[in-house]
């Protein structure tokens, strides 16, 4: 059984590539579920109802989101009423929409869980004591888990990694929208991966007009932060698990750009 994951979707080039790549990716790897991060789907900030009609219809079954889940007010709109659109769990109690989902597909009940780090973001609650209290429900109806972890700091991801160890199918992490390539089985069966990457602008710096970023950088004056324009990319990963007890068997990042073609 096989789980696809996307990293975050950024602006309109990173639904082109949604649009573009997602059907040859499923054609390609068969996956039984298929998520996306889509926290800067719109702009580069947050999501709205098309956007999230549009990753659905492109064949995503869940969209997970991060710390820009409310930066467009439409989501308040939507959210109580998908529950496959799954924002951070460890929000206050209280914050609409919800924090995790469990599909059934063809008579398979998969886990996804949406948990935010503290370090270097806004203070929420704990994410290990609430991946705990999930977890802890969550098993009585299936061992396939999937977790994604939108965090900043390295050093908290992988924390969460060797604490979710054997309880959960993969722990995936997503916000710094670079891939990074320490993709690997832990020793209890958790697949693990820092950061899956981003979807959306090769060119620019994590996905903002990067000559922006760069006056930012030499003036600390305040900048306008835009997406950038150009050329595309898709960030992923593949997980294949044991339907039976979601031990993974095996973990695979996707990189789609100029740089490295896709190949059916």
């Amino acid at each position: 059984m096989k789980i696809l994951f996307i990293g975050d979707v950024v602006g309109a080039p990173g639904r082109k590539m949604i649009d573009m790549y997602l059907p040859k990716l499923k054609r390609k790897y068969q996956p039984l579920v298929t998520i996306v991060n889509g926290e800067n789907a719109a702009h580069g900030r947050g999501i709205t109802g098309k956007i999230v009609k549009g990753i659905f219809e492109a064949g995503a079954q869940a969209i997970t989101l991060g710390n820009h889940a409310w930066d467009n007010k439409e989501i308040f709109e939507i959210i109580d009423t998908t529950p496959q659109l799954v924002r951070p769990a460890n929000f206050p109690e209280g914050t609409p929409g919800s924090g995790s989902a469990i599909l059934k597909m063809n008579q398979l009940e998969v886990g996804i869980i949406n948990l935010q780090g503290r370090t270097f973001l806004p203070p929420l609650d704990c994410p290990f004591e609430k991946a705990e209290e999930l977890i802890r429900d969550m098993r009585k109806r299936t061992p396939i888990i999937f977790v994604d972890f939108h965090a900043e700091a390295t050093s908290e991801k992988q924390a969460m990694g060797w604490f979710l160890d054997g309880k959960v199918t993969a722990v995936v992490g997503t916000h710094t929208h670079v891939q990074t390539a320490d993709q690997r089985i832990l020793p209890e069966g958790t697949a693990y991966l820092t950061d899956v990457g981003m979807t959306g602008p090769y060119d620019g710096i994590l996905g903002m007009d990067r000559e922006a970023v760069i006056k930012k950088f030499v003036t600390s004056l305040p900048v306008r932060f835009e997406v950038s324009s150009g050329r595309e990319q898709l960030s992923g990963v593949i997980i294949e698990c044991d339907p039976a007890t979601g031990k993974a068997k095996s973990i695979k990042t996707i990189l789609i750009n100029d740089d490295h073609p896709f190949f059916e």
